[in-house]
Order: C-alpha cells, then sequence, then structure tokens
C-alpha cells in the first residue's frame, strides 16, 4: 500500500519511547493511521497537532499492516490553541472524525466538509462565524455513516445563536446514542467542553 496525499491530522496516540500512531483524512483514501518514526520529536510534535495539514505518505507492505507514515507541514493551525474556544472546536471535529469514520473509507464529501470548518474557525473573528458549519458537519458526519439519511434538510442550520445551538443539541443525542455508544465519556467529553464555551459565547 502506498498513499501519498495532502491530509488532515485527527489523532495522534503515544506509542513506544519516540513515535506516534497518527490517523489522518486523505481526500480520496479516508482515514488513514500510520506509524511515525520519532512522533514525539521536537522537530516533529508541532507538525503533530489535529487540524493541522499535511503532506502524507504512508507505505506499508500488505493492506492489513499498519503503515509507515512520513509528513510534512503544509499549513499549521497551532496559534489557534492560544484560544480556548477554537482549541476546543479544533479538537471536538478531529476528535470525531478519527471516533467514528471506518479506515480506509473513502469520504471525499467529509474530507472538505472538515477543511471547511476548520478554514472557518481560523478565519472568523468569533465562534457565531463557524459555529453553524460545525453544527452541519456532525449532521453530515451522522448522514454519510448511514445515520438519519432521511434527515437531510437538518444540514440547513439557522446561523444565529437559538437554532446553532438547538441543532447541536439535536446531534449530541444522537451522535451518543447511534455513533459513540460506549465511548461516550473517552469522546465526547470534548463536546462537552465546546458546547459549555459556546454557551457562554452566546450569553
Amino acid at each position: 500500500m502506498h498513499v501519498r496525499a495532502a491530509a488532515i491530522i485527527c489523532s495522534i496516540r503515544v506509542h513506544g519511547e519516540h513515535g506516534a500512531i497518527v490517523r489522518a483524512l486523505t481526500p480520496e483514501d479516508g482515514l488513514l493511521p500510520g506509524y511515525v518514526r520519532g512522533g514525539r520529536s521536537r522537530r516533529l510534535r508541532p507538525v503533530l497537532i489535529p487540524g493541522n495539514l499535511v503532506e502524507a505518505e504512508f507505505r506499508a507492505r500488505s493492506e492489513e499492516q499498519l503503515a509507515g507514515l512520513t509528513v510534512e507541514l503544509l499549513h499549521s493551525r497551532a496559534p489557534l490553541l492560544a484560544e480556548p474556544l477554537a482549541a476546543a472546536a479544533i479538537d471536538w471535529v478531529t476528535a470525531l472524525t478519527a471516533a467514528t469514520l471506518p479506515e480506509g473509507m473513502p469520504v471525499p464529501a467529509l474530507h472538505d466538509a472538515l477543511d471547511g470548518v476548520l478554514a472557518a474557525i481560523e478565519a472568523a473573528p468569533a465562534a457565531r462565524g463557524w459555529a453553524a458549519s460545525l453544527a452541519r458537519y456532525e449532521q453530515l458526519v451522522l448522514r454519510e455513516l448511514g445515520y438519519g439519511a432521511e434527515a437531510g434538510a437538518e444540514l440547513l442550520v439557522q446561523a444565529d445563536w437559538p437554532g446553532i445551538l438547538a441543532a447541536l443539541e439535536r446531534t449530541g443525542m444522537r451522535l451518543g446514542d447511534e455513533l459513540l455508544t460506549g465511548r461516550r465519556g473517552e469522546v465526547l467529553a470534548a463536546r462537552e467542553r465546546l458546547v459549555m464555551r459556546l454557551k457562554r459565547a452566546a450569553g
């Protein structure tokens, strides 16, 4: 297996003394895992941050083997980690992606949507500028994975705070009940932190 593509870093897990297992979302091959040698090094720590865009090269002898992964930074979103609300949003959307998408399943619509949400978080001066996009992304994850395809109209999220918070409340219950069963505490804690901060921002 050999895949080279621009990819969005979604999760990093320490492996051994020096390495890391990284899951990254590619446009054509979906979510792919790879082992980054020296992933905990001073050089690579600023690269291996959820939300960063990298040039990724995955190499494995077979489809069953964990690929070796090399990365080159294309675009860093590390400066956003200093902003609590933006950092919480990036933490959640990347954790949701890593936790729910089957590895190797092409999901170009989700790749483009995640890239759009991250760009909106980066560009908007306030959370109201990107919160509706984030709510739509949650709904798109549900729809693309076969949960609620009949509810496509839900993707029309009102871009005011009452509409955004109502959409997040609906999808939060469905994500916990349908996609993240058994992992509520592990993954949904990131979402709870985000929603709490959004409610404070909404006043």
